[in-house]
């Protein structure tokens, strides 16, 4: 179908004016509006104390986010857990790395990191295998890095720190739309959070990652459009691809 009306269910980037979407809704007359499909909550720090994880009996920190960062330092200051200056920090990308001078000084600090994914840092962690590990995560988080940091020995434990929520799209007529555009899991059971009732019919879906598009699969969604791919790499480009060809088609 051809698609004008698209909703992207994250919040408006930073600098729209600079934003590829932005670029595509001019490029080809679409209308492209953002709503955030889900929130950040962080656990408290009674809840934390109540999984009794010690971060003091820690020697290393594994971050895939700069949430993940976040949520730890301020669990940490919540329940008094004073950090060694000997605490190791392995974050899955260079820029979660940077994100850390918020909370310590970076140059007097072990910090690592991969290129972006887990893969990459893998390849780090293996180098300290002395160490045990603590993963601050959501309640939802996937099961491929702690199944990673087993199949080697790895000493860690898991912290859940911070949930994820689905947001309410009450002011939101989904149905208005061509295309929905999801990002993660939980987008999609946000979706059906928020419209129990919701019937795909002719509704483009895009999504963004393996895990992504296995939950849209899941709740019974036909797939259109999945990114990441070799000639769409960012869901910027692979939503261009579609609407180009969908288009052109319909004209």
């Amino acid at each position: 179908m051809k698609v004008k009306n698209i909703l992207v269910s994250q919040p408006p980037p930073a600098d729209l004016k600079k934003s590829p979407y932005t670029r595509l809704a001019e490029k080809y007359k679409l209308n492209i509006d953002y709503f955030k499909f889900i929130k950040v909550e962080g656990i408290p720090s009674v809840e934390f104390r109540h999984a009794r994880v010690n971060i003091t009996d820690f020697t290393a920190v594994i971050f895939t986010s700069r949430q993940a960062v976040d949520h730890f330092f301020r669990i940490a200051k919540d329940v008094r857990a004073n950090i060694s200056e000997d605490m190791k920090y392995f974050c899955m990308s260079e820029s979660t790395a940077y994100y850390l001078q918020n909370y310590i000084q970076y140059r007097k600090r072990k910090i690592f990191h991969g290129k972006q994914t887990f893969n990459d840092l893998m390849d780090v962690i293996k180098k300290h295998k002395e160490d045990k590990f603590l993963f601050p995560c959501s309640e939802i988080h996937k099961q491929d890095i702690p199944n990673s940091l087993t199949k080697e020995g790895i000493a860690f434990e898991k912290a859940v720190i911070y949930r994820t929520l689905a947001c309410d799209l009450s002011k939101v007529d989904i149905k208005n739309y061509d295309m929905l555009v999801f990002f993660s899991p939980s987008g999609i059971k946000s979706l059906f959070n928020n419209f129990p009732d919701f019937e795909q019919n002719n509704q483009v879906i895009a999504t963004f990652g393996k895990t992504t598009a296995k939950a849209a699969i899941n709740a019974g969604l036909k797939l259109h459009i999945t990114a990441p791919s070799k000639t769409a790499p960012s869901m910027s480009m692979a939503i261009e691809q579609y609407v180009k060809e969908a288009n052109k088609r319909k004209r």
